[in-house]
């Protein structure tokens, strides 16, 4: 509940809000019913259905989220057959990203909104005040969250308590609103709202946005957990609050303001405002802490330059810090709480990238159960079909959010999609530059056989990018130097599409190409830290007894990249950018866990 549920917990805070300006205050009983069975359907179709018993059957060995999903999908990479479906996957991560920029900012200032129900003295200083929280929220990240954490659970069990009891309260006014149950006054709401229906649409879509969040989380806590929150608590403390907001509605007919907090009474404004704040920092922090898992993923598979990553828990694996996703976060979130200021200008922003994203994931899902699960075409187009109806009806009501504010999650999420794009042509470009011809590879093992090539006392481990058993890098310090190592070893490091490889299966096949040369490949999942110094302790028996590893050098490369005369694969701002990401990405001491006094880098010139 207090990491995977932040999100969802308080989205009771704006979404009847939003629904309220779009119909501009004015209720009947049948369309304040309408609108509450459409929060309620949507609810159960889309978290309950959808997410709990269908997405999150499409784990990728335990792990979620929507990059798992694309390589579970074997569509990790732009090979013939799975172009789309790639490009599908980055673009739901980036629109992610997107979401996670407004999330924090709307959360904090609907929270701090709840004081103007009782006096309007506080309203000039609430968008400084959460600029203020939301600042604190980032430079605390640097700490880790493994002990604040502790504290998640509790405050959103209360959260979830306190909105269940005022929803409550406020239904046994008007009982009557259980009929909303009934899924014919959602239909018969849209049918007779017309155009402006797909404007309510749009904010009642704001009660499931963190779906996504909730699906990534999966791999932290198992599927059981997750489903038992939701249906035991979550899902019932949702719709009571939404019942009692609805009642409500009904009660007044003509509402101003946000009917989360005027259903409360006005002696417990302040300390629901301050209860509202920590619920909507929590949901803040899990959308952060999932950027930073996203990234490591995204990192690990291909699609992103490596970044230096924190561990800062001994203890549990998933607790990392990304001190420049944070800082980006950071700035971008911030621009936004004072480029919108109110939490219902930030409504029109809100939910554009989320519905993208579910639908998409719809897609891919499709995919999953004919290729993966084997399912009929017929039942697999019968599931799919009944959610890509609910998505695209929430993709086009949100796509008229655009020029409220739609436009900033996507242009933010468009960018991060050219970022990752480029960024795979462009190592795909430097892998087929670096590959080797076999006569060369032939000659540099003839003349290391017949002692043409002088050996010297050490040991050295060549950190490559090439797959090939036979490094360039190698080949061009026995050229440059003029000698080689007597214990000379190209370690390859490969990304699985899984998550983790357990034991000793991080080092695969150890091949001896010659007296004192070996290849060696250490693969590590996509969700894993790699540890080049453990894979090759674990790889010491397959290699030369007298290879020590506690005094080995290890050399990388710091390479420059610049367009090729002719034929160049890239050219013009997609090479500048991809020469700014390479420069820039991080080092191998940082990446791969190594000491730095035994590590050289080299620059090269690599023309692409």
């Amino acid at each position: 509940m207090g990491i995977v549920f932040g999100d969802l917990g308080t989205s009771p805070l704006y979404s009847l809000q939003t629904v309220v300006q779009a119909t501009g205050g004015r209720f009947t009983a049948h369309s304040a019913l309408g609108v509450l069975s459409l929060i309620v359907w949507t609810l159960i179709l889309t978290i309950s259905i959808k997410y709990c018993l269908f997405v999150m059957r499409a784990d990728n060995r335990g792990e979620g989220g929507i990059l798992a999903l694309m390589s579970l999908i074997g569509a990790n990479g732009f090979v013939p057959g799975f172009k789309v479906l790639t490009g599908m996957g980055l673009l739901g991560a980036a629109l992610i990203y997107g979401d996670g920029v407004i999330t924090p900012a709307i959360s904090v200032l609907s929270a701090l909104e709840g004081v103007n129900v009782v006096t309007t003295t506080f309203k000039p200083f609430i968008m400084p005040m959460a600029v203020v929280i939301l600042l604190c929220l980032f430079a605390a990240q640097r700490f880790g969250t493994e002990r604040i954490g502790r504290a998640f659970g509790p405050v959103m069990m209360l959260w979830f308590i306190v909105i269940a009891t005022l929803g409550l309260v406020s239904i046994a006014h008007h009982p009557g609103v259980v009929a909303a149950l009934d899924p014919r006054y959602a239909v018969r709401f849209m049918v007779g709202s017309g155009s402006a229906g797909f404007l309510v649409l749009g904010g009642v879509f704001l009660c499931i946005t963190g779906g996504e969040a909730l699906y990534a989380d999966m791999g932290h806590f198992g599927k059981g957990p997750i489903r038992r929150s939701w249906y035991g608590i979550v899902l019932p403390s949702l719709l009571l609050s939404y019942a009692g907001q609805t009642a409500f509605l009904i009660d007044k007919g003509t509402v101003a303001g946000n009917p989360f907090f005027q259903i409360a009474p006005s002696w417990s404004i302040y300390p629901l405002v301050v209860l509202a704040t920590l619920a909507t920092i929590i949901a803040s922090q899990a959308i952060i802490t999932g950027s930073f898992s996203m990234t490591r993923q995204a990192m690990q598979l291909g699609w992103l330059p490596g970044v230096a990553i924190r561990q800062t828990s001994d203890r549990i694996y998933g607790q990392i810090y990304i001190p420049v996703v944070n800082w980006l976060l950071m700035i971008a979130t911030l621009a936004t709480t004072f480029a919108f200021g109110s939490s219902d200008r930030l409504a029109g922003a809100y939910g554009t990238a989320v519905s993208t994203t579910m639908l998409l994931t719809s897609i891919l899902l499709y995919r999953a159960m004919r290729h993966v699960w084997r399912w009929p075409i017929a039942v697999a187009i019968a599931a799919a079909g009944v959610f890509l109806i609910v998505d695209g009806s929430f993709f086009l009501a949100n796509l008229l959010k655009i020029a409220e504010g739609g436009w900033l999650p996507l242009s933010f999420a468009a960018v991060l999609f050219v970022i990752m794009t480029t960024w795979r042509a462009g190592t795909d470009a430097i892998r087929a530059t670096l590959v080797q011809s076999t006569d060369a590879v032939d000659r540099f093992l003839s003349d290391l056989k017949r002692g043409v090539i002088p050996r010297v006392a050490g040991t050295t481990v060549f950190l490559t990018r090439s797959t090939q058993k036979v490094s360039g890098l190698i080949m061009a310090h026995a050229h440059f130097t003029g000698v080689l190592p007597r214990n000379a070893i190209a370690l390859s490091v490969l990304f699985e599409t899984t998550p983790r490889i357990a034991g000793a299966a991080h080092c695969t096949v150890v091949d001896n190409l010659a007296e004192g040369l070996w290849h060696v490949v250490a693969r590590f999942g996509f969700f894993e830290i790699p540890d080049l110094r453990r894979v090759l302790r674990d790889a010491h028996g397959l290699l030369d007894a007298a290879v020590d590893f506690d005094k080995a050098l290890f050399v990388g490369t710091r390479d420059l990249i610049v367009r090729k005369r002719k034929s160049a694969s890239m050219r013009g701002w997609r090479l500048a950018l991809f020469a700014f990401l390479y420069r820039n990405s991080v080092k191998v001491v940082d990446r791969f866990n190594l000491a730095p006094e035994n590590v050289i880098e080299i620059a090269r010139q690599i023309a692409i």
